[in-house]
């Protein structure tokens, strides 16, 4: 089962006035292991870099679900903290399972819209926690004709 990967790179960045900054950017990659995740994060994002760029963290994303939007104006990346609601029957108290879900948006609103959307046909009770907003340029999928699982399957 694949998980999703949060990858910074660090690198110099051309300004609009010509100077050089140095920039860190932040991107998600699903994967099965660490490894997978750098290899599969270079892999995606060198044909972007001229010159020389360091992978300088790689972490675990905690998601429950990512909900990519095809309206090409959603360009920014939202973190909604979603509690799921049940009844302790023997105990007679509600219980709270919070989950995060990444949501893609061009703002707030979108991304409230965007996710009501993604939650329709949860069978259980939810309420928004939290939506904020993240530093995640872009995610990076696997599609299914590179799925090492897939790939597997038939050995």
């Amino acid at each position: 089962m694949t998980e999703w990967f949060e990858c910074k790179v660090k690198y110099d960045k051309t300004t609009e006035d010509g100077l050089i900054k140095t920039t860190t950017e932040t991107y998600l990659v699903d994967a099965i292991s660490f490894t997978e995740a750098e290899k599969r994060f270079i892999e995606e994002i060198e044909p972007f870099m001229s010159g020389e760029f360091v992978v300088t963290d790689i972490k675990r994303a905690r998601l429950a679900e990512v909900l990519e939007s095809e309206d090409l104006t959603d360009d920014k990346w939202f973190k909604a903290r979603v509690a799921y609601i049940t009844l302790d029957e023997k105990k007679g108290t509600e219980k709270r399972a919070v989950q995060s879900t990444l949501i893609q948006a061009k703002d707030f609103r979108v991304a409230l819209k965007n996710l009501d959307k993604g939650m329709q046909g949860t069978l259980g009770d939810w309420e928004i926690v939290s939506i904020t907003e993240t530093k995640i340029m872009d995610i990076f999928k696997t599609t299914a004709d590179e799925d090492p699982v897939a790939d597997n399957q038939g050995d």
